[in-house]
Formats: C-alpha cells, sequence, structure tokens
C-alpha cells in the first residue's frame, strides 16, 4: 500500500513538474512570437507617425521658431501625444561647410541617448537567464582591475569607475597611436586591464555619471551573446519595433560614418570630425531619427521589447535625488515625485551633437530635440513644458538656479 501511495506521489510530481516546465516553454514561445513583427504592426506604425503639416500646433510651431531664431537651435523636433503628432520639423543645415538642409527621416547621432538602448538590452538579457545585475564584471573579463564592480552598479552609474574617454584620449595623444582607426570595446576593456587608471571612488558610495560604465555594458553584451553590439541592436531592438533608419554606426566597423548629419561646435567655425573614440559603443553609437524614436517609446510601453516587470525596475531611482525630483534608474534619467507625472528621458552630447528625449509616462507625451549644434538652445525648454502641462525637465527650475541636467555629463 505504501509502495503504491510513493508511485502515485512520484507520477504527481513529474506531472507537475513537466506541466510547469510547459507552461515556461510557452510563455517563452509567446514572448518570441510577440517580437515577430506582422503587417498590421506596419499599419499601425505608418498611422502613428503620419504628420499633416496643415494640422500642425501655431503655438508650438511659433515656440519652435523663436528657439531657432533667438537661441540658435538647430535640428530636428517632434512633439507628440497619446498617439498622434502635435508638430514636428527639421530645422537648419544638416552640414553647415556644404549647405545641406536638414530632413525629418535624418539620422542623428544620439550619443547618451544609446545608454536607454543598451539599459534595455542589458535587461532583456537578464530575463533571458543569460546574465544577472548582480553578476560582478570579473565574470565576463577576469582581468578586470576593480572588485565588486556589478551590472547594477554600471546600469546606476555608482560603479565608482573613471571615465574611460579622458583616459584613453591622453594615452593615445602621448603614445602618439592612430586617431584614425576606431578602438573597439574588447581593445578599451584591454587597455583598462593593462593600465590600471585609478577609479574615481569606491564602488556604490556615490552617482558618478560617465561613459566607462555603459562601455563596460556594450563589452558585456558583445561577451555574453557573442555578437557585435550593433547585430545585438538590430536583432533585439530595432527589428522588433520598426526601427527602419536605426543604426549603430562605429568607426571600427566603417571607415566613414554613412550618414549625412554632421555635428558642429557652437559657433559654426567646423564640423566635428569622427575619430578612435567613435569606436566604442554602448555609451554611444547609436543613430536613429525623430519617428524612429516615437517607435520607440511605443514598443517600450506596449511590452515587446521589456515586460512592465523589468521597465519598472528600470524606472526605479537608484540615487540620491537632485532637487528631490531628478534621479537616474538603469540607463533612464528621470523626473518624479509625489503628485507629479512620472517622466523618464536622457539627454546626449557629443561630438556635436546635442539633444533631449523626453517620454511622459503618465501624460503619454514624447518630446524630442535632435540638434547637431551645440549650443544652450535646449536650456530654454521651460514654456514648453509648461504649455504640454508636463514638469520643467531643468535642474534649476524649483530652485531658480541650475541647468539642463547632463549639460555638464554627457
Amino acid at each position: 500500500m505504501k509502495f503504491r501511495l510513493l508511485l502515485t506521489a512520484v507520477a504527481l510530481s513529474l506531472i507537475t513538474v513537466s506541466a510547469c516546465t510547459n507552461k515556461e516553454e510557452k510563455a517563452k514561445k509567446a514572448a518570441a512570437q510577440q517580437k515577430i513583427r506582422t503587417k498590421e504592426d506596419d499599419k499601425a506604425d505608418s498611422l502613428l507617425i503620419a504628420y499633416d503639416p496643415k494640422k500642425g500646433d501655431p503655438w508650438i510651431a511659433d515656440f519652435v521658431q523663436n528657439l531657432h531664431k533667438k537661441y540658435g537651435f538647430n535640428g530636428n523636433m517632434l512633439v507628440a501625444r497619446k498617439g498622434k503628432i502635435l508638430y514636428e520639423k527639421a530645422i537648419g543645415w544638416a552640414d553647415y561647410l556644404h549647405r545641406d538642409s536638414l530632413k525629418i527621416n535624418s539620422e542623428f547621432e544620439l550619443a547618451s541617448i544609446t545608454k536607454t538602448f543598451t539599459g534595455v538590452a542589458i535587461m532583456q538579457l537578464v530575463e533571458a537567464g543569460k546574465l544577472k545585475l548582480t553578476d560582478d564584471v570579473k565574470k565576463f573579463f577576469p582581468n578586470f582591475p576593480y572588485d565588486g564592480i556589478t551590472i547594477e552598479l554600471l546600469l546606476s552609474h555608482r560603479s565608482g569607475m573613471m571615465n574611460y574617454v579622458y583616459f584613453i584620449d591622453d594615452i593615445y595623444r602621448k603614445e602618439k597611436l592612430n586617431m584614425k582607426k576606431g578602438v573597439t570595446n574588447q581593445e578599451v576593456m584591454d587597455i583598462i586591464a593593462d593600465k590600471k587608471p585609478n577609479p574615481y571612488t569606491k564602488p556604490n558610495k556615490v552617482f558618478h555619471y560617465n561613459n566607462s560604465n555603459f562601455m563596460v555594458l556594450g563589452a558585456i553584451i558583445e561577451k555574453v551573446t557573442k555578437q557585435r553590439y550593433s547585430q545585438y541592436m538590430m536583432e533585439h531592438i530595432f527589428k522588433p519595433a520598426g526601427m527602419k533608419h536605426t543604426h549603430v554606426y562605429s568607426t571600427t566597423e566603417y571607415e566613414k560614418i554613412p550618414v549625412d548629419v554632421v555635428g558642429h561646435d557652437r559657433t559654426w567655425r567646423y564640423s566635428v570630425v569622427q575619430n578612435f573614440l567613435d569606436g566604442p559603443v554602448g555609451d554611444k553609437g547609436i543613430y536613429s531619427t525623430l519617428h524612429d524614436l516615437v517607435l520607440y517609446d511605443k514598443y517600450l510601453k506596449n511590452g515587446r521589447l521589456l515586460s512592465q516587470k523589468s521597465l519598472d525596475s528600470a524606472y526605479v531611482g537608484r540615487n540620491k535625488p537632485v532637487n528631490g525630483h531628478f534621479n537616474y534608474g538603469y540607463g533612464w534619467r528621470m523626473f518624479d515625485g509625489k503628485g507629479m507625472d512620472k517622466v523618464v528621458y536622457h539627454t546626449g552630447w557629443w561630438h556635436g551633437f546635442r539633444h533631449i528625449y523626453v517620454r511622459d509616462l503618465d501624460k503619454d507625451i514624447v518630446v524630442i530635440f535632435l540638434g547637431n549644434l551645440t549650443n544652450g538652445s535646449l536650456m530654454h525648454l521651460d514654456d514648453l513644458y509648461k504649455y504640454l502641462k508636463m514638469p520643467i525637465i531643468r535642474k534649476g527650475a524649483y530652485t531658480g538656479a541650475g541647468s539642463l541636467p547632463g549639460s555638464d555629463e554627457d
């Protein structure tokens, strides 16, 4: 009798395990199928990015014209609300030297907005069970010279690392290395392992924004997936989201970056030429358009790129808030507080490009300014935020002093 009961118990256990396994496999299969695009997706996307200039918001039109004339904004901008573009505009030069005008579908180097994509990729790999937020960098790069730096600390800029951009630039100048050929993420990791530069501070001590964190994450993505960063992004983010005009362009893969938009210094004196520092990716390196960034917002919200659980985790501030509202999660800056909209965003500043990408999650508003002239024009968006009834995304907005978040960090 006891033997029969034992056999029955074992059989029930096997059935339960089998059912759970089948359930998990079905869930994984459903998630994979969700990422496969259909004709209906294309139709819905084309409606989302459709825009009739005759129906553009006149107030925003006047605001953008003033931003261009008075403050020198040169670039592309778009405002969308609840799945409808209120206004979009390409204004100024793509290349000042040749007087080429910007087009609405011009691709811009996104600079640090790239960090949001790297964060999404990392969370995808966490969901897939290929890595954990608690994994130490040394798990992937045993010769990494720092102890106690985890993926989570990299995502939230709490690693304490120095900024590799200045460190590598100094080495290349002192050793008179080839500044035209791009340096890869792996090569930067090798140099860090060899030179062992002093860290800025101890891991998990303070928030210290710098590009090293996301360059290392880019290297980890390549190591774990055995793909180039560009390949992973195309396969797992750009294509599923229908972002047909978004690419990763690195000087390690391209002798000349194949886009027409050139970054310029603040007085038009010269265009900023790409060099070896345009090789590493993850902290920068993604090029995109206004419409593709609208699609990015859509497919983040509808769960195609990440589960809601992962998004909620990414949108939690992991540092001490600045002015009580500004914080940083996993690859996203944020502005939120009691009784306020939940806003996630990122700024970008690299080699003549200057941007801000804002997503008001509560009001379903997207604000995008992609500029290729580095000046202070994006510090003058307060009236636009007020018009849209959004929080004012500027560090000094509630203290009477300060500047655009990230202006001294990107």
